[in-house]
């Protein structure tokens, strides 16, 4: 992706979302710091403990009135041993069972970080979904072919050879747009 105020390649985006317009920016680490961004200042792990997980004693800074009480959280991941305050430090959980584990700290924290999502719905590559409708239409087609096949042979079996005869050239129509 092209920077918007030059051609080089963009590697800062921002995203603003204000009033419920979203706006984009992609620029490059040159135009980014005339406009007084930080490209590659903090880590991920840095952003989640400054906006969602504050230092022991003091509320988010986000948060305007104190969470609800939650029971007592695990001390340690079984899968990995990797705790909580480790995930503070570092943004990183040790294993899949951390999820499980952490997952009363993690819900909250992740609905914030997807707008209020609490599933994943990722994309499908253009070509999946290419291969996937020309599956489908191929899928439609099998199930016709068969479903005239059926009734050919059940006109043949009663005797109705002229209805028998127009299901036949409609099967060879359509087994001739292409091999199934």
């Amino acid at each position: 992706m092209k920077c918007d105020k030059c051609d080089n390649e963009a590697t800062v985006h921002e995203m603003i979302v204000k009033g419920g317009a979203k706006t984009e920016r992609h620029l490059c680490e040159h135009c980014a710091r005339e406009l007084g961004l930080n490209p590659g200042g903090a880590t991920l792990g840095q952003l989640i403990t400054k906006f969602v997980v504050a230092p022991q004693g003091q509320p988010p800074a986000s948060a305007e009135k104190p969470a609800p009480a939650t029971p007592t959280p695990p001390t340690s991941c079984r899968g990995c041993g990797t705790t909580f305050a480790d995930f503070k430090k570092t943004g990183r959980l040790g294993c899949a069972e951390c999820y499980t584990t952490f997952e009363p700290q993690l819900g909250s924290l992740l609905e914030r970080a997807h707008e209020g999502a609490t599933h994943h719905a990722g994309k499908t590559p253009k070509r999946w979904e290419e291969r996937s409708a020309r599956a489908g239409a191929d899928s439609v087609r099998r199930e016709r072919i068969d479903d005239l096949r059926r009734r050919l042979e059940q006109a043949v079996m009663a005797e109705q050879y002229e209805a028998a005869a127009v299901l036949r050239d409609e099967l060879r129509k359509i087994e001739s747009q292409g091999a199934v």
